[in-house]
């Protein structure tokens, strides 16, 4: 009898880890969730020549420090009509990376008069090099690469957005 209790105990130790080890990658999986897009506010790209619209975009807003360490790290896309818009409390010289982030990237600098200071074009997926604006910005607009060439940007062009309550 003693045999049998020992054997039913080992078989439902065995058991019982067996469930906690399915149980526990069940949760890890589910832990491991893609990061989507909510939008938080709108963007408008006007020329500064003649104040005609370039371009109007959906955008999040990056104006935290959790926020503005991770930008678009860890996404897999972006719609053409989506961008991030880090906000800043101070305007100084800036420089990003893309460490983390899969998809290639225009980075536009923007200065505390909503003018584009200058740009990193089609900066590459993981590449940790820095890339610095060329002057003082407040604002950084990241939108999916070769979309400033498509728009024709240059400094000066400026921007207008609101953010959603």
């Amino acid at each position: 009898m003693k045999k049998i209790l020992i054997s039913a105990a080992i078989v439902a130790s065995l058991f019982s880890l067996y469930n906690c080890k399915n149980t526990s990658n069940s949760e890890s999986k589910n832990l491991t969730k893609e990061i989507t897009f909510t939008k938080e506010g709108e963007l408008s790209i006007l020329k500064a020549k003649n104040d005609s619209l370039i371009a109007k975009l959906d955008i999040e807003i990056a104006d935290d420090e959790y926020t503005t360490q991770t930008g678009l790290m860890y996404r897999h896309s972006m719609a053409k009509n989506q961008g991030m818009l880090f906000v800043f409390n101070d305007s100084r010289q800036r420089s990003f990376y893309m460490k983390n982030t899969e998809i290639p990237l225009d980075i536009i600098y923007i200065n505390s008069e909503k003018k584009i200071v200058s740009i990193q074009k089609n900066a590459k997926p993981f590449d940790e090099t820095s890339l610095p604006s060329e002057g003082a910005t407040e604002y950084v607009l990241e939108v999916n690469a070769g979309l400033s060439d498509k728009w024709k940007l240059e400094k000066g062009d400026k921007i207008e957005f609101t953010i959603l309550d």
